[in-house]
């Protein structure tokens, strides 16, 4: 019997974990769609301080300190909680029972208190949010952007992380009662008896364990096996949700906070196409980092962007490190005032055009884009790109830095530069700039004059 189940859960772990595997490979083939990251200069210890800061220590988050600890508990304690995956995967691999308990002795009971404090930790934190969710009106979690699919998403995630850890919990409270029973002598249980472990319950689950006390052997022994099933089946499924769902954020926040920009966000990014241009022609030498590029004498393909593969591939990462939490549309004033951008959904639109293109790929086996729905008017309207004001206001809310304006900033080249579709107004200015090299119809000469009556 115990082969059988070793055998069945080494199918159960292989096959979950091919199926992760042809998800990685399928997002980093879709983030390989975007231009190269161009190479940086700042150091890598600061990219690993912002890391830990950001990324780990979560310190944009303790803006708000209430929601910042409760985002804390989830985190961490989720990801801790799961420490003991190890255990699990090995006993079903090996036939064992709590392995590690043997070889830590006094440690192993204090360890799986700590998990189980976190996970009753995680459990309530899940409950508040889902409730702050659906029953709290909070504009940003009810735009038009989440309706469907993303609203979904949010709460069928924290539902199943309140499953996982009441299945941790009741598993570990009916596997007590099982131990009670073996240590007291029958024998069909002697799988449960775990040296050094005794009988005695841990923390949490301990008091669960008048749940099971009336059960009977059988009935405890279905019960433990279905909770230990359900619980690492659902560590395995939750690894392969996260990779469709906006929950990837969970790794991505890492190498995102990682290649995060550290140039200050209102600096201006100069195209070096133009730029070789304009310093050819007024006789200065080229930038160090174009001519150092191996692309800088190569004709531009396109100026800005109209699909992602136009954008670079630390925009692609934006978008898959995108929480959908809503901090960067909360906080832009073009979307305060009623315009229709959203910086949220600019990152979404982003990633839903990276998907697209990638099931395209796997369906034809080929390494062909779609161009009947592109990025530009295909997902991100003009008017939403044409809305916003530069102020950098979402890239500052951002928990880990993602930079929407990077690819409004893209998309807007293409439509002035390659397309000549600017407002008229801003035709007007880009005259101004260089006739007057000020966005004013007047020379530098009559720019104080109004002083004069003042």
């Amino acid at each position: 019997m115990h082969l059988l189940q070793q055998l069945l859960f080494a199918l159960t772990l292989g096959g979950f974990s091919f199926w992760i595997y042809r998800r990685v490979m399928r997002i980093l083939a879709n983030l390989a769609l975007g231009k190269p990251m161009q190479p940086d200069a700042t150091p890598a210890a600061e990219r690993w301080r912002m890391v830990a800061v950001y990324a780990l220590g979560q310190k944009k988050m303790f803006e708000k300190p209430l929601v910042g600890v409760m985002h804390m508990v989830i985190y961490l304690g989720f990801f801790i909680v799961n420490v003991e995956i190890l255990e699990i995967i090995l006993d079903g691999l090996l036939g064992t029972h709590r392995l590690f308990a043997p070889w830590l002795g006094g440690l192993y009971p204090v360890l799986i208190n700590v998990f189980e404090a976190l996970a009753f930790g995680v459990l309530a934190v899940c409950v508040v949010f889902l409730a702050r969710r659906n029953m709290v009106h909070i504009k940003r979690f009810h735009a038009r952007e989440l309706v469907g699919w993303p609203f979904k998403d949010a709460n069928q995630i924290l539902v199943a992380e309140i499953i996982l850890m009441l299945l941790f919990l009741t598993w570990n409270a009916s596997e007590t009662v099982l131990r009670g029973r073996a240590l007291a002598g029958e024998a069909a249980l002697e799988h449960y008896q775990v040296a050094g472990l005794g009988a005695h319950p841990f923390w949490i689950s301990g008091v669960l364990t008048g749940l099971f006390e009336g059960w009977g052997t059988q009935a405890l022994h279905i019960y433990e096996r279905a909770a230990w099933w359900l619980h690492i089946t659902g560590i395995l499924g939750f690894g392969v949700y996260v990779t469709y769902s906006k929950h990837l954020h969970i790794a991505m926040g890492f190498p995102n906070t990682y290649w995060k920009r550290t140039q200050p966000v209102g600096q201006a990014r100069n195209m070096p196409e133009i730029a070789t241009e304009v310093r050819s022609m007024l006789g200065l030498p080229a930038l160090a980092e174009v001519a150092a590029s191996e692309t800088a004498a190569a004709e531009p393909g396109r100026f800005g962007a109209k699909d992602v593969t136009d954008l670079s591939r630390k925009n692609l990462m934006d978008a898959y490190s995108c929480t959908e939490c809503g901090r960067c549309t909360a906080a832009c004033p073009a979307n305060i005032t009623g315009k229709l951008l959203s910086p949220r959904k600019i990152m979404m639109d982003t990633r839903d055009r990276m998907e697209e293109i990638g099931r395209h790929q796997e369906a034809t086996k080929t390494q062909d884009i779609p161009k009947e729905k592109p990025l530009l008017d295909g997902y991100i309207l003009r008017e939403e790109i044409l809305a916003c004001t530069n102020c950098n206001a979402c890239i500052d809310a951002c928990p880990i830095g993602i930079n929407p304006l990077d690819i409004i900033t893209e998309l807007r080249r293409y439509a002035v530069m390659e397309e000549s579709k600017a407002p008229a107004s801003w035709n007007a200015m880009f005259q101004n700039l260089e006739n007057q090299q000020a966005p004013w119809a007047y020379p530098a000469s009559e720019r104080l004059k109004w002083l004069e009556n003042a």
